[in-house]
């Protein structure tokens, strides 16, 4: 008769490791990957900062419309008029003092 003898599975012995490193290599890529979740993190961030530039750049924006309107032809403000003048001309009228 013969004697069976049993062969450890090396197969198996070698399997698990290998799937551990593939899983291990999925789960790193996951978190820290370009598309990860620290990057998520990251975009999201950017994108709040964002916004909140935008915001403030609409009301720069909003505000430059304003005035350019208030210096149309169809629309004259004359104390806006007279304070342009003043800055870019550096002008003053005959009866004002000027204080240094």
């Amino acid at each position: 008769m013969s004697k069976s003898t049993k062969r450890p599975a090396w197969g198996l012995i070698w399997a698990f490791p290998f799937a551990l490193a593939i899983s291990m290599n999925f789960v790193f890529a996951a978190v820290q990957g370009d598309y990860g979740l620290f990057r998520r993190a990251e975009i999201l961030g950017d994108a709040s900062k964002l916004e909140k530039e935008l915001i403030a750049l609409n009301q720069d924006v909003a505000e430059m419309e304003n005035l350019t309107r208030r210096l149309s032809d169809d629309y004259l403000d004359l104390d806006l008029l007279d304070e342009q003048a003043r800055a870019v001309l550096g002008a003053a009228r005959a009866d004002e003092l000027i204080l240094p």
